[in-house]
């Protein structure tokens, strides 16, 4: 189970207090609306962590807690901040961008990837994306701990901060022409954007692109799950580089 905050106090005071990394508070469609609970979506909304409201059967599994129709899913990780990593002395560096990967398993995954490759951050939506919870920390073996997660409030925001601090912006996209490996990945900071299995890149992200790769298939049955997709482009970056170090 992730960690989990039950209760109006508690959750209000983690709010105040800003001691805990809050992915979601939880909150039952059912209950009045009080002096408390309105405070707690008041700082919610200012410290840009989602809420939302649930069908009460969501609290069955807390039963034997006093939850008061109010629940906050805790993070085992502190967040970085965007302009923090901005901030630090990037050269040949590169970032991993998520829009809308929900499987717990494919992030630990793609983590454990990004740290294997050298990838310096990746940045995930506080929106429609899986947060870092007790699943995704298991999955990634640890490697969550050597690398920092980004959550932003919005994804093109993000890039457009990236774009401005001399990044690279490339999507993964199934219909782009140039393939991933027709990209010259050296002596740049970049970040790659990686979607979705059943969506992919929104259409936002990829018309605020630099470049839209693709990984061709040899036949039209398209296999490879987002962790597996990104592997193959950055373990390709890694390559290049090493290609041009000797």
């Amino acid at each position: 189970m992730d960690d989990i905050i039950f209760g109006k106090n508690s959750v209000l005071e983690a709010l105040s207090t800003g001691k805990r990394e809050i992915n979601k508070i939880l909150i039952a469609n059912n209950i009045h609306s009080d002096a408390k609970l309105n405070k707690i979506k008041d700082l919610a909304r200012e410290k840009g962590i989602v809420f939302q409201f649930v069908a009460k059967e969501k609290f069955q599994p807390y039963a034997e807690f006093n939850h008061q129709g109010v629940i906050a899913q805790i993070s085992p990780i502190k967040y970085t901040d965007l302009d923090e990593f901005l901030e630090q002395n990037h050269q040949n560096s590169s970032l991993v961008i998520l829009d809308g990967v929900e499987d717990p398993h494919n992030l630990g995954a793609i983590i454990r990837t990004c740290v294997c490759a050298g990838v310096s951050g990746i940045i995930i939506p506080s929106r429609r994306n899986v947060q870092v919870n007790s699943v995704v920390e298991k999955t990634s073996a640890g490697a969550i701990n050597h690398i920092p997660i980004i959550k932003v409030n919005s994804l093109i925001n993000a890039i457009q901060k990236l774009k401005n601090s001399d990044w690279w912006i490339i999507a993964a996209d199934a219909h782009a022409n140039d393939n991933y490996f027709d990209i010259n990945y050296c002596n740049m900071n970049f970040a790659v954007i990686m979607g979705a299995e059943h969506a992919g890149v929104s259409k936002s992200l990829l018309k605020n692109s630099d470049f839209i790769v693709k990984i061709p298939m040899a036949n039209n049955f398209n296999s490879l799950n987002v962790s597996n997709a990104l592997s193959a482009i950055l373990f390709e970056t890694v390559r290049q580089k090493i290609k041009q170090s000797k």
